[in-house]
């Protein structure tokens, strides 16, 4: 029905207005006593084979909602109802900011694809660490962090340090977000030697808490083995608790959108069916080449169960879901779960 019925109409509007609409809906349906019994009865599996126990948490099946889709923590106990083993918000800045200007969020339904640059919009620290005291999840909630759009360049681990020590008591595991294309003064937070400082910053201060977090590194899918190479060392080096793989991309090639239509979207992270491909050979390079000696959580272009086990295969611990989710509707969750327990099984 979702793909069908429901999907083709979201479609005929502005995807920013839907996002924000579909937001409203969920709240308000979910409000209703029997719905979320309803809804989690058809989209969730309770099996504990597949349960996964990664960086001292137990996750109750591999299938999590990448950042990006619900930023502010408005929607958590409602999405829960959907079969997700885990929910990432974010990313959270220390200051609220509007992010940048509209339109900045563009479909590409030939592609099955998303391009954006939302910028780092959010409700700020704040607002959010005061929601998610109000609520209660019994899902695992990850929180991905980053630096304010107006913060000079010596202050941007401070950004960091600021917004992990609030939300520390709040959310399960803490991923750094330095790999979004649509951030200011991107170089620096994908240089190497910085990435090394920040990770030791914020690990100084994880190291002093009464119960330590994980803290995950989240890259790009468009680095080069090189640089690749150069991650493995620094997760090496740092003992940091694993990374994302990955990021939305920069890179247009293969593409069925006309070059007109891109030229007039114009700059953004591409996401979706695109990057399925791309960010499998991210995981599978990162595994083979670090001898699996780090968890890895795997996202971009899962647009089906398939696409799932492939990254699996390829090393993913975990795999996050975003645009899929999106284009295929919350049927997706089920399906994949469904085809891991079917692939243990055989």
């Amino acid at each position: 029905m979702y793909k069908l019925i429901i999907r083709p109409i979201l479609f005929l509007f502005d995807p920013e207005k839907v996002h924000h609409f579909t937001f409203r809906f969920l709240k308000t349906v979910f409000k209703v006593p029997f719905i979320p019994s309803i809804v989690k009865k058809i989209y969730t599996i309770e099996n504990s084979r597949l349960e996964r126990k990664l960086f001292g948490l137990t996750f109750k099946n591999p299938v999590g909602l990448g950042a990006g889709f619900d930023k502010n923590a408005l929607l958590i106990p409602e999405l829960e109802n959907f079969g997700f083993g885990f929910i990432e918000l974010g990313t959270v800045t220390p200051i609220a900011q509007v992010g940048n200007p509209k339109k900045r969020l563009f479909r590409l339904k030939d592609d099955k694809g998303i391009i954006n640059r939302m910028g780092f919009n959010n409700d700020g620290l704040e607002v959010i660490v005061d929601r998610l005291k109000k609520i209660n999840p019994t899902v695992i909630i990850g929180g991905n962090i980053g630096k304010n759009t107006a913060t000079n360049p010596e202050n941007y681990t401070e950004d960091y340090l600021t917004c992990f020590k609030e939300l520390h008591p709040h959310v399960d595991y803490f991923v750094l977000n330095v790999s979004c294309p649509n951030v200011s003064s991107h170089a620096k937070l994908e240089d190497v030697g910085y990435l090394k400082e920040l990770i030791i910053a914020v690990q100084k201060v994880n190291n002093k808490q009464s119960m330590q977090k994980p803290i995950l590194l989240k890259i790009a899918p468009d680095l080069n083995n090189h640089q690749l190479d150069e991650i493995i060392e620094l997760v090496a080096r740092t003992k940091i608790d694993g990374v994302i793989a990955s990021n939305t991309s920069v890179n247009r090639e293969g593409l069925k959108v006309s070059n007109e239509r891109l030229n007039t979207i114009g700059n953004g992270g591409l996401s979706g069916k695109p990057l399925t491909d791309r960010s499998t050979r991210v995981i599978k390079y990162l595994a083979d080449n670090s001898n699996k000696s780090f968890p890895i959580i795997g996202i971009g272009g899962i647009h089906s169960a398939q696409d799932a086990l492939d990254k699996i295969e390829a090393g993913a611990d975990l795999v996050q879901i975003y645009t899929g989710f999106i284009y295929e509707g919350p049927s997706l969750i089920k399906k994949i779960n469904k085809a891991i327990l079917k692939e243990r099984a055989s």
